[in-house]
């Protein structure tokens, strides 16, 4: 049975993207933060990781990219999860004995109007969502409560006291699917790559290299600047584009890995924005 590293414990968001992609069944291995997930895919401790990317309100997670492109990892498929936060506590629990709130920062943030309107809750960070849940239940904590999906309640035991208590309701996660470099391949029909350039310091540079990906009917769908630390001032890009023919791309590759100080595929596969599930 293959071996899958998510973020989180059962229940998360990143447990639900790993049952909707693996439906026959796979060995989840745990991990508590980003850095322990690379860590396993890299030593060869497991085939695969599911690694969010983005969300569509907080916006990119920065230092996932730069674990993508340090660890050599390769994207080979993405998924798109509509986030459902749901307050949840102990079966007896009611909303007004609720005195502390649990969860990860971007939930507490993106919740944060919700309770505004229910003072003086406290709200605490947490290493993640469903494991807040599971220690609720499993330490028997009276008076707090947790923000995760619901499949955390079903799964521990607990009574959501408040659904879908999100700010915005279009809320949704981008997450990749990451293999090792020359560990496997992406989808058959592909029609979207991820990659990363550096441009030189030279005016124009960046829209020299996008009038390129136009020219070669690339449609940009995302661009996103990362600090080079180890060089003051300096950024990297990292672009997504969809495409029609693998061969537009292969084009438009060529070229960027002439024009560009540096250039790497970070994968290619197939685009799955319209696939979108809760």
């Amino acid at each position: 049975m293959k071996k899958v590293a998510i973020q989180g414990v059962d229940g998360s968001n990143h447990y639900i993207v790993a049952q909707a992609l693996y439906p026959e069944g796979v060995s989840l291995i745990h991990c508590h933060s980003f850095p322990m997930l690379a860590e396993q895919l890299a030593s060869g401790a497991v085939d695969h990781a599911i690694m969010a990317i983005e969300n569509s309100i907080a916006g990119a997670l920065l230092p996932n990219y730069a674990l993508i492109y340090q660890n050599d990892f390769q994207i080979s498929a993405e998924f798109y999860l509509s986030i459902s936060h749901n307050l949840m506590a102990l079966p007896e629990s009611s909303l007004e004995d609720i005195q502390e709130v649990r969860s990860h920062p971007m939930a507490l943030l993106q919740c944060a109007e919700f309770f505004q309107n229910h003072k003086p809750i406290r709200l605490v960070e947490d290493d993640d969502t469903a494991s807040v849940a599971a220690r609720i239940q499993s330490s028997h904590l009276k008076g707090v409560a947790a923000i995760a999906p619901k499949v955390a309640a079903e799964l521990y035991g607990l009574k959501v006291l408040s659904s879908d208590i999100q700010t915005l309701t279009n809320n949704a996660t981008r997450f990749v699917v990451l293999n090792r470099a020359n560990s496997g391949t992406g989808s058959e029909t592909v029609n979207k790559a991820s990659v990363r350039f550096v441009t030189g310091h030279k005016r124009g540079s960046l829209a020299t290299i996008l009038n390129v990906l136009s020219d070669c009917d690339m449609n940009l769908t995302k661009i996103q600047s990362l600090p080079i630390v180890e060089t003051p001032w300096k950024y990297a890009f990292f672009v997504d584009v969809t495409f029609e023919k693998i061969t537009d791309f292969e084009k438009a590759a060529a070229a960027l890995a002439i024009m560009a100080e540096e250039f790497k595929v970070l994968g290619t596969y197939e685009n799955q924005l319209l696939k979108s599930v809760q």
